[in-house]
């Protein structure tokens, strides 16, 4: 192994690359390999976000209390040990976390990199065609361009906004003729 100008690990040369299907076998033999993996919904992820939101110098201060007094550790059934021991996984897998958010963004830019590549050449691709075929000679591209036209139309199309039917206004309540007060009545002259 060698590494980088960045620190980084290099993996030895000559090893091979994995192919998707190799790299998604090895994913998943190290998701069966963690110890506790946790989806989780959009609901409970916001709840569980914002009770974490805890600055860390009051996390520590906060599980200080706990071995500071017993009676805390023992009303909260949490030994300190326990809950430094807590605290050190979690900022070891957030280790974890990053270097898979890491990943995960590497993965995805090379993926749309290809993606990026495919356009361009289909753009290419869709141009060389369409001048061909002005002449008879390429007879047989004109249905493929003509094809690929008709689909750039029809992905160009504004798509109808779906109107959801909206329920009737409620009937206007009649309301009441506003009482008049002893004292809101004007004067009679006699």
């Amino acid at each position: 192994m060698s590494i980088n100008v960045q620190g980084n690990l290099n993996t030895p040369a000559g090893t091979p690359k994995l192919t998707p299907e190799a790299a998604i076998a090895q994913l998943r033999t190290i998701r069966d390999q963690l110890p506790e993996i946790t989806p989780l919904t959009p609901q409970q992820r916001t709840t569980m976000r914002k009770r974490a939101q805890i600055p860390p110098d009051v996390l520590q201060a906060s599980i200080s209390v706990i071995g500071a007094s017993d009676d805390v550790s023992s009303a909260i059934k949490q030994p300190p040990g326990d809950v430094n021991a807590l605290q050190d996984e979690m900022n070891r897998w957030a280790t974890v976390e990053n270097e898979l958010k890491a990943l995960w963004n590497g993965v995805s830019g090379a993926n749309l990199g290809r993606r990026y590549r495919l356009a361009v050449i289909a753009e290419q691709a869709y141009g060389i065609g369409t001048q061909l075929a002005k002449d008879p000679a390429n007879v047989l591209l004109v249905p493929h361009v003509q094809e690929v036209k008709r689909l750039k139309k029809a992905a160009n199309r504004k798509k109808p906004q779906q109107t959801t039917p909206q329920a009737p206004a409620p009937a206007p309540t009649p309301q009441p003729a506003p009482q008049q007060h002893l004292l809101d009545t004007p004067e009679v002259k006699a």
